[in-house]
């Protein structure tokens, strides 16, 4: 007989092997031999999504569900539960229940119904949790909720729960290192995670406010403006405010409008204070805005560690009139004048990834400017708005001078 391998491989090996079948797949291995007979009962991590729906009628998800936790051996530290058919609350009170008296660790609810599934207050006992997602629920811990002690990563996307309650399970999970906020119905963001790590926050906020997040390096952030009637309006914070909390961030990645939301009247040249881990920039630009062009010049002028930029030139609503043409041109200018021939201000910027451009005087000059003051740049690539423009823009960047003798420009085809 052939040497069986497969079973002679560490059990370990062969969990995680059966961990990445679907579900109704691992169970089928208990037939191969009596070594296989209990091992799939035994998995540790347990994904129930559209792959265990089975291809019998008479079984459902549910039964399937059932079937695996009754007949569970062993803890279980992996939860994973997204069924786009929709489910029963009590079903998944049940299953919640049931893994609340495990040592489960991690725990993943996609809620796909119309109806956001409310979470049961056995969920709230389980102390041993260390990453929890949640989607299409809705949020309120008992009163005597005194938050996951061991919790490291949260997501929330699209949950409701009251402001006051986000902020107390922020506050009561004091090992919290990764966050993840889509969507929360509250418009007054305050964030308090003395150990947190990695930020990600999409949302209509009117304000955004960080306490005790000295260890905060890596956010991710985009603030939509909010209706008011027929108009949309970006409720103004100060950008000087916003980075002075995050005094330590390597990666900063702004979504659209989230220019328009740090500004507050004029801006000068240069931050009070500069952000000097800075690595990492990401940013989408309205070039036919001249403050937010003058809000990017800032913030680059004020990083002097950026090694990486990636700009995304933002579809313009109207037209960039002579005068925000003058003002845009007068504030590169007066930067230009600030060093001398031989001084650069991005000593650092290595790779710049700038896309969905066109050919636009602003974004032309912007460009120059950038490839004027880099000395130690590599690379430059160029996704274009339109592949017609493409001819004609690469035109444009053979006459633009560069600083980095080492410099290579790339364009890229737009549909590719």
């Amino acid at each position: 007989m052939e040497l069986d391998r497969f079973s002679d491989l560490p059990s370990d090996v062969i969990e995680k092997i059966l961990s990445r079948l679907p579900i109704r797949e691992a169970a089928r291995t208990s037939v191969l031999s009596s070594n296989w007979r209990y091992r799939s009962a035994m998995l540790r991590h347990l994904v129930f999504d559209d792959r265990c729906v089975s291809t019998q009628k008479h079984i459902t998800f549910v039964d399937i569900v059932d079937h695996v936790l009754l007949g569970h051996i062993g803890p279980i530290h992996k939860f994973r539960l997204s069924h786009r058919g929709g489910l029963a609350n009590w079903d998944i009170d049940r299953w919640i229940l049931h893994l609340s008296r495990n040592s489960i660790k991690e725990v993943i609810l996609r809620n796909s119904r119309l109806g956001r599934y409310r979470i049961p207050s056995y969920l709230f006992s389980c102390q041993d949790i260390i990453h929890l997602e949640l989607l299409l629920c809705v949020l309120k811990p008992p009163p005597t909720f005194k938050g996951f002690r061991n919790l490291k990563s949260l997501v929330i996307e699209h949950v409701i729960l009251a402001q006051d309650v986000f902020q107390n399970l922020i506050a009561c999970c004091p090992l919290l290192e990764k966050l993840t906020l889509l969507s929360p119905k509250f418009t007054h963001l305050k964030i308090d995670a003395p150990n947190l790590q990695f930020l990600y926050v999409e949302g209509v906020f009117e304000d955004v406010t960080f306490e005790n997040t000295l260890n905060l390096t890596d956010v991710c952030i985009s603030i939509y403006p909010r209706v008011d009637g027929r108009t949309w309006v970006c409720d103004n914070s100060n950008l000087v405010k916003f980075l002075v909390q995050l005094p330590l961030i390597q990666r900063l990645k702004g979504g659209r409008y989230f220019l328009q939301n740090l500004v507050v009247g004029s801006l000068s040249p240069k931050l009070p204070e500069p952000c000097l881990y800075l690595k990492f920039l990401s940013i989408m630009v309205n070039f036919n805005d001249p403050t937010e062009v003058l809000t990017v010049l800032c913030l680059l002028r004020s990083s002097p560690a950026v090694q990486e930029l990636e700009i995304s030139a933002a579809p313009a609503l109207e037209e960039l009139d002579f005068y925000a043409h003058q003002e845009v041109q007068a504030a590169l200018s007066e930067l230009n004048s600030l060093y001398g021939n031989w001084i650069f201000p991005f000593t650092q910027l290595r790779l710049v990834k700038i896309s969905n451009i066109s050919d636009v005087k602003t974004e032309l000059d912007f460009i120059r400017f950038l490839l004027l003051n880099s000395p130690v740049l590599k690379k430059m690539i160029v996704t274009p708005n339109d592949a017609n423009d493409s001819l004609e823009l690469m035109k444009q960047f053979l006459r633009l001078g560069r600083a980095s003798v080492h410099s290579e420009i790339i364009f890229l085809d737009p549909d590719s």
